[in-house]
């Protein structure tokens, strides 16, 4: 069963899957938590694509659009113009004049593949747990190797054991 809903806080409407399982629901837009019994039903169907067209029906009315929703066949053939509609990624990056490999390397880096850059405080908690020592010094200079100046790798280490992360007694650190 699938019932289409409006929030009465901000007016979206919403597919809301058998409605009868949950107690609440929660508006997309807004996120104001509703009770479904006091939902209003614009329209029930056990059928998921009649009430996807139903909702669709009622935004182009909301916005004074039915004519031009009218003369649409089904929403599905909306979403096929819009996968079809525009240049893919690559073309716009290319008309761009930008290199699209070079966009997409540098993508996968940045999602943690091959050559990925680190965070500094993620340096420095790599440097507590695997410096030679677990002195200021040895991850001081650990963090330093990584492209963390030392400096910084100080103030994030103290910054670290202030926060409750890292502990330090006697002049040792680790992380916790």
């Amino acid at each position: 069963m699938y019932a289409v809903v409006g929030c009465s806080e901000c007016g979206a409407l919403w597919l809301l899957s058998d409605p009868r399982t949950s107690d609440t629901a929660r508006c997309p837009r807004c996120e104001r938590t509703h009770r479904t019994e006091k939902l209003k039903h614009l329209f029930e169907s056990a059928d998921r694509a009649a009430a996807r067209e139903a909702r669709a029906a009622l935004l182009a009315e909301k916005r004074g659009e039915d004519e031009a929703f009218a003369e649409v066949d089904h929403v599905a053939e909306l979403e096929r113009a819009v996968e079809d509609a525009g240049i893919d990624d690559r073309e716009y990056l290319e008309a761009a004049g930008i290199d699209a490999d070079a966009v997409s390397e540098a993508g996968e880096r940045a999602e943690g593949g091959e050559g990925s850059s680190r965070s500094r405080d993620a340096i420095v908690r790599d440097a507590v747990r695997h410096a030679d020592e677990s002195t200021e010094a040895a991850i001081v200079a650990y963090a330093s190797d990584r492209g963390v100046p030392a400096d910084d790798a100080r103030d994030l280490l103290s910054k670290l054991v202030r926060r409750g992360a890292v502990s330090e007694s006697r002049g040792r650190y680790r992380v916790l």
